[in-house]
């Protein structure tokens, strides 16, 4: 086809413009209103930032397998990526002791497993936005691997009270598969009300993907690389059915076993588990 003398000083005068692959994380100057307002991209190599991270240490919750800790072993950053975790390993306890539960945690003075949770509680907290976590999952029976958030009045409050956020969960024995979870009092997994949503996806413990959530006095949203396969909305009835209107903080782990994670076993073989995290970005509307 010829192309006209005009057409072609237009092409070569008028600068082409390529689709930024970044486009869709970097929100920042977006049309959409949001900003960045946090975020950790997990540059250098070693520990977690301590202005931006904190740990869980001990057995936390679910009759989980492991014994969470702050170890290199456990939870290190390299090669640009967060990783945490999961070894098949003998390590004594300290004898921590939850409120609850506290009989069958006494007799567990030797774990066999361990892990990471790493926590912004009480360095960073957001009311409604935009978080996005890219990420790859462990593959192997027995793990549970989880983005979650957990409300600023937790400590006032019994946790279901306060509210629970699940970006996602992803269990071993079911591995292609992650869920997007709200749980509050009205609605939550002990009496089996919980308000979920799951999507199948390829690879995820072989490719990376960005797990997020937009979340906004009205809804929550939950998507996987952008596409949104679940939506919970404030049905603005009660506080027992949308407790989140108040200040969340995140957490990042993989537990091994559980009440969900430990359901078809735990696969020895499968050991070390590790979950790699490439960047943390929080969003908020521009004031």
């Amino acid at each position: 086809m010829k192309m006209s003398i005009f057409v072609f000083l237009l092409f070569i005068l008028i600068p082409i413009q390529f689709e930024n692959p970044e486009a869709g994380i970097n929100r920042a100057d977006s049309d959409d209103g949001y900003e960045l307002v946090w975020s950790d991209e997990f540059r250098g190599s070693g520990s977690p930032d301590p202005a931006k991270w904190g740990f869980e240490l001990g057995y936390v919750r679910n009759f989980e397998a492991q014994y969470y800790t702050n170890r290199k072993e456990n939870v290190r950053i390299a090669n640009g990526k967060l990783i945490i975790e999961a070894r098949k390993e003998r390590i004594r306890n300290n004898d921590f002791v939850s409120p609850k539960d506290k009989n069958w945690r006494k007799r567990k003075r030797i774990s066999e497993y361990t892990s990471a949770s790493v926590t912004t509680k009480g360095l960073a907290e957001w009311k409604y936005g935009k978080i996005e976590v890219r990420a790859r999952l462990p593959k192997g029976v027995g793990a549970w691997s989880a983005i979650w958030m957990l409300g600023e009045d937790l400590d006032e409050l019994d946790w279901v009270k306060s509210g629970e956020i699940d970006i996602m969960e992803n269990v071993g024995f079911d591995p292609n598969v992650v869920l997007g979870t709200v749980h509050t009092e009205a609605f939550n997994y002990e009496n089996g009300t919980e308000r979920s949503g799951k999507i199948k996806i390829k690879d995820p413990h072989r490719e990376y993907h960005d797990y997020a959530i937009e979340w906004t006095p009205g809804k929550i949203e939950f998507a996987v690389d952008g596409a949104v396969y679940y939506r919970f909305r404030n049905a603005k009835r009660s506080y027992a059915e949308w407790p989140f209107d108040q200040k969340f903080h995140l957490k990042i782990n993989t537990a091994v076993g559980g009440t969900w994670g430990g359901r078809k076993g735990i696969d020895v073989g499968s050991f070390p588990l590790r979950m790699y995290i490439d960047y943390v970005r929080v969003y908020q509307k521009k004031l």
